[in-house]
């Protein structure tokens, strides 16, 4: 029999399934529930398992465009093993094969207890698989239920022969920019197996931020980096729904150089979201497709709900709580609101309610006179009409740029410190206090401000102002402060991490 290799496509979270991802209205072919042993390691990038008592190989021979992996069946072997077949098993862990190998070959008990218990890079993880198999574009497309001893997780994968079917077939189904994430680097994750790091650029309405994580083989994440830059890629969006050609290249230039920067620090994946600007401008696609010609990095425009959901992932793992709580995100083109209780989402909507707007409106990026920001106040007040009317939350959680800018210039931060600005709690009267002081100074004047990041000047006041008539809203008198935001959610839940740093 001729074994053809075949590109596939992965990606894990809990949120994934049929009816996220389009495959609700296709019939199902096949439904299959198994039991297999796959045997991980850290050095090597092969699979290795144990299927109906057969001893199984997938070589990974190579990544080829927007990350598609082509995997090669090398080996399908009954135990015991041969001397050779456990030498394939070896070099596919990446480790040096045992020396002596019986007459009667290796059994999977005798390679279970003298090749893989003694090595600390070696694991043998039993997962059991519900899967649910559909056809699409030629493709087979599969929905997995996993459980481990340690967890449970859900998984959507698409394979072909033909990779332009792959591509084309996670465009159908809203899937074309998440990371390809195979099973052996999911199972990983989900066992706090091995060491590996990722990378998340979120493209903003005003920003462009980079997080850099690592996980160790303890479930540990420990941050590599995390930073962001002001490009203004919604400049004049507003008053001409496209994207100017300046803000595209500056926010090009900025993700290009975020990119070097992962791969500089030996990055094992990369996500790329974008929000409300790409969402909303006529040219969206264009900035994308430049991004992918350029950076061949597919960033993938999610929706305000999906950005909502995710922000409220992360702000929550960060600051966990067990009332009533709302959790906000401000950016510059819109904000998110998220209504639960401890980790468990009730609500989510966004509005189109964004600093870089009432910036251009109300010329709040400049000093202005009390009559211009009461007109600020009311039109913002007048459109977060969806906050009226549902009672006073136990707890009011604020993410995104506006907010911990805030805190950080309330803690007169000369460098910023994301553990500091962690949990800061903002009350009106520090609120009301910064207003004033950005009210009073052009955005020359405001670059001096201690805290303030200087590419955030002009938008500050907008920003403030937002986060104030939230809480009026709310009928809350404060706020606590989350240095978790979008990019750590899209950590979480791309690359099946359960915590965010």
């Amino acid at each position: 029999m001729t074994v053809v290799p075949r590109w596939e496509w992965r990606s894990f979270g809990e949120h994934l399934g049929e009816s996220g991802t389009g495959l609700a209205e296709l019939p199902v072919q096949q439904v299959v529930d198994s039991s297999e042993l796959y045997l991980l390691a850290t050095p090597g990038t092969d699979l290795v398992k144990v299927r109906d008592g057969l001893m199984d190989i997938k070589h990974l021979q190579r990544v080829g465009d927007g990350g598609l992996e082509l995997w090669n069946p090398v080996l399908k072997a009954a135990f015991p093993l041969s001397a050779t077949d456990v030498a394939a098993v070896a070099a596919a862990w990446g480790v040096e094969a045992p020396t002596t190998i019986g007459e009667q070959g290796l059994s999977l008990d005798g390679l279970l207890e003298h090749v893989v218990a003694p090595n600390p890079r070696l694991r043998a993880v039993e997962v059991r698989k519900h899967r649910q198999r559909y056809q699409l574009r030629g493709c087979l497309a599969e929905v997995t239920d996993v459980r481990t001893d340690h967890g449970a997780t859900r998984t959507v994968a698409i394979e072909s022969e033909d990779p332009a079917a792959v591509v084309a077939t996670l465009a159908e189904l809203g899937l074309a920019g998440r990371p390809n994430v195979n099973y052996g680097r999911g199972l990983k994750v989900l066992e706090h197996f091995g060491t590996e790091r990722f990378a998340v650029i979120d493209v903003g309405t005003n920003s462009v931020k980079l997080h850099v994580g690592e996980r160790s083989a303890d479930g540990a994440w420990r941050r590599i980096a995390d930073r962001s830059v002001i490009t203004r890629l919604g400049d004049g969006l507003r008053q001409t729904g496209r994207l100017g050609t300046e803000p595209m290249e500056r926010t090009v230039d900025a993700i290009a150089q975020m990119l070097e920067e992962a791969r500089e620090d030996e990055v094992d994946a990369v996500a790329a979201v974008g929000t409300a600007g790409l969402r909303i401008a006529e040219n969206g696609r264009d900035f994308v497709h430049t991004v992918r010609e350029r950076c061949d990095l597919l960033v993938e425009v999610i929706s305000g709900e999906e950005e909502t959901r995710l922000a409220y992932l992360a702000a929550t793992a960060g600051l966990p709580a067990t009332g009533s709580r709302v959790v906000f995100d401000t950016g510059g083109g819109s904000s998110q609101f998220t209504f639960g209780h401890g980790g468990r989402v009730d609500e989510m909507f966004s509005v189109d309610v964004g600093a870089v707007r009432f910036t251009e409106q109300f010329g709040l990026g400049d000093a202005v006179s009390e009559a211009t920001l009461a007109a600020a106040l009311a039109a913002i007040s007048g459109e977060l009409g969806r906050l009226e009317d549902r009672g006073t939350p136990d707890d009011v959680l604020a993410i995104g740029g506006a907010a911990t800018n805030l805190a950080a210039v309330s803690h007169a931060l000369a460098d910023y410190d994301p553990d500091v600005v962690q949990g800061t709690v903002l009350d009106l009267a520090e609120i009301d206090r910064q207003i004033e002081l950005y009210r009073t100074r052009p955005a020359a004047e405001r670059r001096s401000i201690t805290g303030l990041q200087p590419a955030r000047a002009e938008v500050i006041l907008a920003g403030a102002c937002v986060v104030r008539t939230v809480l009026d809203k709310l009928g809350k008198d404060s706020l606590t402060v989350s240095d978790r935001g979008l990019r750590h959610g899209v950590l979480a839940e791309r690359f099946a991490a359960t915590e965010v740093v």
